[in-house]
């Protein structure tokens, strides 16, 4: 069992949005609603499901077809945007308690806003926390034998569902052990990452770094942070079990 709070929401719940949402396709709005609603189509985070009244209707294209969708049949449809075309981009559900709703697949457009703050990957769960939080935990950080970093003043970023992830100051990491990466990713809840670290010849993209996170985990800002799950670590002198699963940095 891991050693860490899991998500618990079921499957198939389905709350309000109190957060206004707003979508974006080729520079055009092509949703902006006060009134969606969360549904889960598994446990770790909702989708938006969003009022089809609330939806452009020029960009809609119904492509006459009904599913079986993980919270019930739906009428499957397109988007079309100028020369943008997205098929099989979004769903309607025909009854239950998401019937009338519109569920776009995320990365169908071109970006998401919760209020006038871009969102990335997937909606926040209202049920997730992330808290950064300064810590004097001693942290060693290994790979094959070789010290890659090791740090007693550490950032301790802890998410719902996930390891806790030690976020170091970059004085504290060997970096003539490690080369930069061209990769980058995006978290609902940290932004946009700005750097990647691999091992030459060894574990590629173990670390990352936000420099410019969300307001929320701030203290993360500029600090590196290595996957547990493809490093050895050693924490106030015990040697750490590596997490099974990870989702994203």
């Amino acid at each position: 069992m891991p050693a860490y709070p899991q998500s618990i929401v079921p499957v198939g719940s389905v709350e309000p949005v109190p957060r206004r949402v707003r979508a974006v396709l080729a520079g055009r709005v092509v949703l902006d609603t006060t009134r969606a609603r969360y549904g889960w189509e598994w446990p770790p985070y909702p989708q938006f499901h969003v009022p089809l009244a609330d939806v452009d209707p020029d960009v809609l294209v119904d492509e006459g077809l009904d599913e079986d969708r993980p919270l019930g049949r739906a009428r499957r449809y397109g988007l079309r945007a100028g020369d943008v075309e997205r098929p099989a981009a979004g769903w309607c559900y025909a009854d239950g308690p998401l019937a009338g709703h519109l569920r776009v697949e995320w990365s169908a457009l071109d970006a998401w806003f919760e209020e006038d703050e871009e969102v990335f990957v997937h909606p926040r769960n209202p049920y997730s926390r992330v808290d950064a939080l300064r810590s004097q935990r001693r942290v060693r950080i290994e790979s094959g034998g070789v010290v890659l970093a090791e740090s007693s003043s550490p950032v301790v970023l802890f998410e719902t569902g996930l390891p806790p992830r030690f976020y170091l100051p970059r004085p504290d990491v060997r970096f003539e052990h490690l080369v930069p990466s061209d990769t980058r990713t995006e978290c609902p809840y940290k932004g946009r990452t700005t750097g990647y670290w691999s091992v030459p010849g060894g574990p590629a993209d173990i670390a990352w770094s936000y420099d410019f996170p969300a307001a929320a985990v701030l203290p993360i800002a500029g600090l590196v942070a290595f996957y547990d799950e493809k490093v050895d670590v050693v924490l106030d002198g015990v040697a750490q079990e590596r997490p099974v699963t990870h989702f994203s940095a």
